[in-house]
């Protein structure tokens, strides 16, 4: 610990904050990408379309987005690891309901009642290191977070796709449930408190004045931005290719989708060098990053599957490396209210998780996979453009 009581890399006290929150990553991202690989079981079993069958997905990430908008105030307003126990609690609940319920709008309103109970995590994480680490231990704490969320995305997606395709989504459900439970007790026993949190009265106006602050900052906004646009192709690139793969001449089944996301693996490992890439801010980092990310895009045209599959790999690399890089830009340059800013970028993150399916689907329909990967391609190199903003003088001093 430091003299202000910080949290300094390397201690006892690092290793169970970071523990603690990655738990917690793992348990709330392996609930909300569980179902992710099963999406054409769902279309088949309910007989609902692609889109439709989608929405069982997407809108928990959108449901998650915009709660976001109330998890961060509330947060800066009454703590960090309360409201964090409270959502896990209330996402056990949800997933044991449902393991029990029939109906596929059913289980959209539970999934979407989900997403907000879930938004705790993004919208406290990264605020909760800020008020806990020191500043050289802030960044590497960020990786191993980022690590966690991809660790319980891929976790998520593997569990559900073998599980959901060989015993179907109640015991899809349940197990999720079982896990949540462990981690929900875990994380109450390992996360610290945040040392240097300092309440501020929760005032309606006044979130939205941190909000529009947040907006008005050009050190901010573009990184909102990067964090959307990427999570929109990213996600949805393995959301299309689910329909592709289990299409000819792949026919692949839920079990084997979801081995497809295990090269979230990948993410894991770029996630946790992130500290290694501050040059600059981390710009360069955010850049390779976003090159790494389209160049996978490129590989999974190939009807080989194993390029598929590199291109995943390389892709994942690329995404959660400038994802780490730029959660932790958010939180050194947010001059005040860092919940709300964590809570922002999670805003963009999510939203652009929800609206990429609907933005992408014109192009599946017009050129399928093809369609899908120029779709992909003109938002990153929206986002290359949106780093060069960032390395501007003005902005990065």
């Amino acid at each position: 610990m430091s003299a202000e009581g910080l949290i300094e890399s390397g201690t006892p006290a690092f290793r169970r904050a970071c523990l603690g929150l990655i738990l917690a990553s793992l348990v709330v991202f392996a609930n909300l990408y569980a179902i992710h690989p099963l999406l054409p079981l769902i279309a088949e079993t309910y007989q609902v379309t692609t889109l439709q069958a989608s929405s069982a997905f997407t809108l928990t990430n959108l449901t998650l987005a915009c709660s976001l908008l109330l998890h961060g105030p509330l947060s800066d307003a009454i703590g960090r690891k309360g409201p964090l126990l409270m959502g896990i609690a209330l996402t056990l609940l949800l997933t044991v309901i449902m393991a029990f319920t029939t109906g596929f709008t059913t289980l959209l309103w539970l999934r979407a009642a989900m997403g907000i109970c879930m938004g705790v995590l993004p919208a406290v994480a990264v605020a909760y290191l800020g008020d806990s680490m020191g500043h050289r231990a802030l960044v590497a704490a960020v990786g191993l977070y980022i690590a966690g969320n991809a660790l319980g995305g891929a976790g998520g997606r593997l569990l559900g796709g073998f599980i959901g395709q060989h015993l179907g989504l109640q015991a899809v459900f349940l197990t999720m449930a079982g896990f949540t439970l462990i981690g929900l007790i875990g994380v109450a026993l390992l996360l610290p408190r945040p040392a240097a949190f300092h309440p501020k009265p929760l005032s309606l106006f006044g979130s939205f004045r941190d909000f529009a602050d947040h907006l008005r900052n050009p050190r901010l906004l573009p990184a909102f931005l990067l964090g959307g646009c990427n999570f929109m192709i990213f996600i949805n690139l393995y959301t299309y290719l689910t329909f592709r793969l289990s299409a000819a001449p792949w026919r692949l089944g839920a079990d084997a989708l979801g081995l497809l996301f295990l090269t979230y693996l990948a993410g894991t490992f770029s996630a946790t060098l992130s500290g290694r890439f501050q040059n600059g801010g981390g710009l360069p980092g955010m850049a390779l990053g976003v090159l790494l990310l389209l160049a996978g895009c490129l590989l999974t045209l190939s009807g080989q599957l194993w390029l598929i599959v590199a291109g995943l790999v390389c892709g994942a690399f690329g995404f959660f490396l400038a994802h780490s890089l730029a959660n932790a830009w958010i939180n050194q340059h947010a001059t005040h209210s860092k919940a709300s800013a964590s809570s922002l970028y999670s805003v963009f993150y999510y939203l652009g998780s929800a609206l990429g399916v609907y933005y992408l689907e014109p192009f599946w329909r017009l050129a399928e996979w093809p369609g899908v990967i120029v779709g992909c391609l003109l938002i990153l190199i929206f986002n290359l453009g949106l780093i060069v903003y960032l390395r501007r003088p003005q902005i990065t001093a």
